[in-house]
């Protein structure tokens, strides 16, 4: 069956998880969502994703998920400023910020972190806007939700000043090499994997990496409504990345593990679950 108005996932991409998972990372306040946001909600549900974590990375984002997950069950919130508009940052963005996550809706400080690969905001912008989302983290006791590219050396150095003062933190869609993927281990964070894994052309590296994360650090995201996956079954009109497409990635990555599909989704869960203190929640 093809797609249709009430599915536009074609039949050979509408997967289901072999047990409930948790996206990470899922921009459902992104613009491209705007027209049917409830019915992606609904898909993600069908295909056994059951727990959404929707990225704020900027104030009006920020503000955006919380109230999404003030409203649908199942669905939290992250609230950040990313290091593309670390030329904001200011007092008053900070303050801001401190009482987003004071919100029972508000499971991590972050999208923040360190991004020299386009560097819309200058490297001194960024390391000043991270540093003090370290200081919302520490003094807030919540995890940190991080974005990091060609930057990994720098993120270790700062991250190791701040290690004992913060809780959790994971590395979200991460995308390096072997040596920063050691490092970050070695801080004791957690790795988010998306559908990069999936791309041949500048993912096909994190193949070989995959297995040198222990299943306690893993978690898995689609970052949609970007990297949708490059290998899919079958091509998507329109190209946007969507929660219910997640079983793909956590396939592609039991695959280039050697695990057992059900027990890296029980696993990456379990781990979600009380990395964001979902149980608690």
């Amino acid at each position: 069956m093809n797609a249709t108005s009430d599915n536009p996932l074609p039949e050979a991409l509408r997967f289901r998880g072999p047990a409930e998972l948790v996206d990470i990372g899922a921009n459902l306040t992104h613009k491209s969502f705007a027209s049917d946001r409830d019915a992606v909600i609904a898909r993600a549900r069908e295909a056994n994703v059951t727990t959404l974590i929707l990225t704020g990375t900027d104030l009006e984002h920020a503000e955006q998920a919380v109230e999404l997950a003030r409203e649908i069950p199942g669905v939290h919130a992250t609230a950040g400023v990313h290091p593309h508009d670390a030329s904001r940052w200011s007092p008053t963005l900070a303050n801001a910020m401190r009482d987003l996550h004071r919100w029972g809706e508000t499971v991590a400080v972050g999208e923040c972190g360190l991004d020299f690969n386009r560097n819309f905001s200058t490297p001194a912008e960024q390391e000043r806007a991270f540093e003090a989302q370290l200081g919302l983290a520490a003094e807030s006791g919540l995890p940190l939700f991080i974005h990091e590219r060609d930057a990994g050396q720098r993120m270790q150095d700062m991250l190791r000043a701040w290690r004992d003062d913060i809780s959790d933190a994971v590395v979200h869609c991460f995308t390096g090499e072997r040596q920063t993927l050691h490092g970050y281990l070695d801080l004791d964070l957690h790795i988010g994997l998306t559908g990069w894994l999936c791309d041949e052309r500048r993912g096909h590296h994190l193949r070989e990496l995959v297995g040198d994360i222990p299943l306690e650090r893993l978690m898995v995201e689609t970052d949609c409504p970007f990297l949708l996956p490059r290998n899919l079954p079958a091509k998507l009109k329109g190209r946007r990345h969507e929660p219910a497409l997640l079983p793909w990635i956590v396939r592609e990555i039991a695959h280039w593990r050697g695990t057992d599909e059900a027990e890296l989704a029980r696993a990456t869960t379990a781990t979600a679950y009380r990395f964001f203190r979902l149980e608690a929640a």
